[in-house]
């Protein structure tokens, strides 16, 4: 017979005690980085089960994806938080400001300029994340690491709210080193959350610092 002791961790489950054991090793508190759930792609019945255990905070990569799922999820299930981890157009920053609790891909001046307008309209700030392009790479979004203190003015000015900075690193190098600039970035401009670590790389994500992990597949396994 399986007791609650014995039984295998659910994929939620051994994600958590991941983060926290990371945190631990770091000497930060447990509960201080939050977990968001990438359910980009995966239907509603596949996100379900998280949100039977407990899981309240999803991110999705596009607006039309989540427009189309998360209205009714959100209907069912009190308490979710949705954040934007995709790019965004500017001319989808009202749907945006509408339906997400956090963007995590302000990038440019006239992303500034369409949220700032977006948010006078519908009477609320819905906080961001300025995302660097860490790694220099021409074919991510993001903002230059050398425009990050004007993006950041720039924002103040247009009254959008920035809690963080969020980056992706390079794929197939070692994280560690981006996650580290990110962190001295953030530092140097008096930011204290950062949006960094994926299935692959969150625990030295939350070594370095990390305030928010994105896993997907980890959670949802490999999309088809």
């Amino acid at each position: 017979m399986t007791t609650p002791a014995t039984r295998p961790l659910t994929a939620l489950e051994d994600i958590r005690a991941r983060i926290a054991q990371a945190a631990r090793i770091a000497g930060r508190p447990e509960d201080a980085v939050e977990l968001i759930a990438i359910s980009k792609t995966h239907p509603a019945e596949a996100i379900a089960p998280l949100i039977a255990q407990g899981q309240r905070v999803f991110g999705e990569n596009r607006v039309q994806e989540a427009q189309a799922k998360w209205p009714a999820l959100r209907e069912a299930h009190e308490g979710i938080a949705l954040h934007l981890v995709g790019q965004l157009q500017s001319n989808k920053a009202e749907d945006a400001v509408a339906l997400f609790d956090c963007i995590h891909s302000l990038d440019r001046p006239s992303l500034v300029d369409a949220l700032g307008k977006a948010m006078d309209k519908a009477g609320r700030r819905v906080p961001c994340f300025v995302q660097v392009n860490i790694g220099a790479e021409e074919q991510k979004g993001g903002c230059a690491i050398a425009d990050v203190p004007a993006l950041l003015a720039a924002a103040r000015t247009a009254d959008v709210p920035v809690s963080g900075l969020m980056c992706v690193p390079p794929a197939d190098i070692e994280a560690a080193p981006f996650f580290a600039l990110l962190a001295k970035i953030a530092a140097d401009n008096g930011i204290s959350q950062l949006s960094m670590g994926m299935s692959s790389d969150f625990e030295v994500a939350v070594m370095l610092g990390a305030t928010h992990v994105r896993v997907g597949s980890a959670l949802f396994g490999a999309r088809g």
